[in-house]
């Protein structure tokens, strides 16, 4: 029987995400610390790691416009000389790039998904992951989202997050932190 071989997907954890950035995300920090977890996990292991770079198409967000500080990968998890960067302009990864190459050729079946925003690029990426025949798990504590709004009421960034990961454990994915990923 054939190992499944996993890649880390690490999506969007990128400046303007963080204090001081264009669009702030509660939690941005500590999420990024458990991406970095789980990125120094898959390079102990010799494993592949798909670094995700959003950037803006013209008008389309208010964040991540080419050229500016806001769009460069954040510091707690910039990529190594080598590793792959795959630039995106839309939520789903997979979507006019080459991540789906990658995976292919490194014969991953398995992606584990870490990044922003999570009820976004993370929930999107994840669902065509699924679709396109990868088991998928995600680390919950290594995402992170915002405040949203619906009909003038406040859903809180936490509520945002939970809701979002838990329709996920449905169909899509298997749900854990990274640390219960690293100790499993």
């Amino acid at each position: 029987m054939k190992m499944s071989k996993k890649a880390l997907i690490v999506i969007d954890i990128q400046n303007d995400y963080f204090e001081n950035g264009a669009w702030e995300l509660v939690g941005a920090n500590e999420a990024s610390l458990k991406a970095q977890k789980m990125i120094n996990h898959f390079r102990e292991n010799n494993l592949p790691i798909a670094h995700i770079q959003h950037f803006a198409v013209e008008g389309n967000i208010p964040f991540f416009h080419p050229g500016t500080p806001g769009v460069e990968i954040h510091n707690n998890v910039k990529p190594l000389e080598g590793e792959k960067v795959v630039k995106k302009n839309y939520p789903n990864s997979f979507r006019d790039t080459d991540l789906m190459e990658y995976l292919k050729e490194n014969d991953v079946s398995e992606v584990v998904i870490t990044g922003m925003m999570s009820h976004m690029c993370v929930d999107a990426t994840t669902r065509a992951a699924k679709d396109f025949g990868f088991d998928c798990t995600v680390i919950s504590d290594a995402c992170a989202s915002k405040d949203q709004e619906l009909d003038g009421k406040l859903v809180k960034a936490a509520d945002v997050h939970t809701a979002f990961l838990a329709a996920l454990t449905f169909f899509y994915a298997r749900i854990t932190t990274a640390e219960g990923y690293i100790s499993a």
